[in-house]
């Protein structure tokens, strides 16, 4: 996504253009795509250089770097509470602070299909900006191609974040021990049902909207607090159940969960029934999954639920000793059942 002046260049029609080849041929009509749309909406110092990348300054002494990178091909491309756009910014971020890293950086690259209207490209792009600003974590490089029609679905988007990790700092799935407590930052399938509910034209008495947010403030309250956090994990694809069996194999323990402690949505709830989903398999993007010392555990919550994206956090369930590294549910009736990795693509495209 060269940034290379063209002061010569026609305005593109916003309004009514549309994508076509020449846009990712390396010619003058790539150049006005990328001067008016995309630099403007991610205008920052290293971007406004115009190099094939971007040379960054290094984090502060005693920190090391994390590296995350995430395609985004969700269908509706525009959906309540979001966009692709947003989702991209955000799930990268997310990527990153979940490793414990404050994020410093993200590279964008778009494929485009031919005929898209660059109206919706300008809603995207313009999203992206905005969630990038409003994170604090610019957009420094990129890349845009197109396809012919019908090679590709509109758009879809690869990002690239870079953070900084202090030195000493070590959480990952894999240290995840007996006695732990399970925190989650609030109610769970949000984002997957409201894509759902997009595509099929289901109507609520309440809206249900996306969470997608950028969660490295509120993880690094949290971290300030509670430093000694074992396990931060962001449960999309496959929601709450495929990120704590996750853990679970990762660290070789097993997970034991209160049905009736687990932060619902009603109006989500009341939609997984009808769909017949397991709201413990539908993805999140604006939620972490927190595994800490059980004795840390309300010193996390506290520090959680004092950030506006963390209200609604709750203890859900605690780590177990179990060879077999199952996770388990006791269920609102008294009775318990398996929380098992998901077979097959419940709902593809979410993100």
């Amino acid at each position: 996504m060269s940034n290379a002046k063209n002061p010569h260049g026609r305005p593109l029609d916003l309004a009514h253009g549309r994508v076509d080849m020449t846009h990712g041929a390396g010619g003058r009509a790539m150049v006005q795509l990328v001067e008016q749309l995309f630099a403007r909406a991610f205008a920052n110092d290293w971007l406004e250089r115009g190099n094939d990348g971007a040379v960054l300054p290094a984090p502060a002494p005693g920190e090391r770097l994390v590296m995350s990178t995430d395609a985004h091909v969700v269908s509706p491309l525009f959906f309540p509470g979001g966009d692709i756009g947003c989702l991209a910014v955000h799930g990268t971020i997310n990527d990153v602070a979940v490793m414990g890293a404050r994020p410093l950086y993200l590279a964008a690259s778009f494929i485009l299909e031919e005929g898209f209207p660059l109206a919706e490209l300008a809603r995207i792009v313009g999203s992206m900006g905005a969630a990038s600003r409003e994170a604090g974590v610019p957009v420094v490089t990129g890349d845009t191609k197109v396809v012919e029609a019908g090679k590709g679905d509109g758009v879809f988007i690869t990002t690239t974040g870079l953070g900084a990790l202090p030195v000493g700092r070590d959480i990952g799935g894999a240290n995840a021990r007996v006695g732990d407590a399970v925190i989650v930052s609030g109610t769970i399938g949000d984002h997957g049902t409201a894509i759902l509910s997009q595509r099929e034209s289901l109507a609520f008495g309440t809206a249900i909207v996306s969470d997608t947010a950028a969660l490295h403030d509120l993880i690094g309250q949290l971290l300030e607090t509670v430093p000694g956090v074992r396990v931060l994990r962001d449960p999309t694809r496959g929601g709450l159940a495929a990120t704590l069996n996750e853990i679970a194999t990762q660290s070789g323990v097993g997970i034991s969960l209160d049905e009736a402690a687990i932060p619902i949505h009603p109006q989500v709830a009341a939609a997984c029934e009808l769909l017949g989903l397991d709201p413990l398999n539908v993805a999140n993007e604006g939620k972490v999954v927190v595994i800490c010392a059980a004795a840390e555990a309300d010193a996390a919550l506290a520090a959680l639920r004092a950030h506006p994206l963390g209200r609604a956090s709750a203890r859900i369930g605690e780590v177990i000793a179990d060879a077999r590294c199952f996770v388990q549910v006791h269920t609102a009736f008294g009775g318990r059942r398996m929380v098992d990795w998901l077979t097959g693509e419940q709902l593809p495209r979410i993100c």
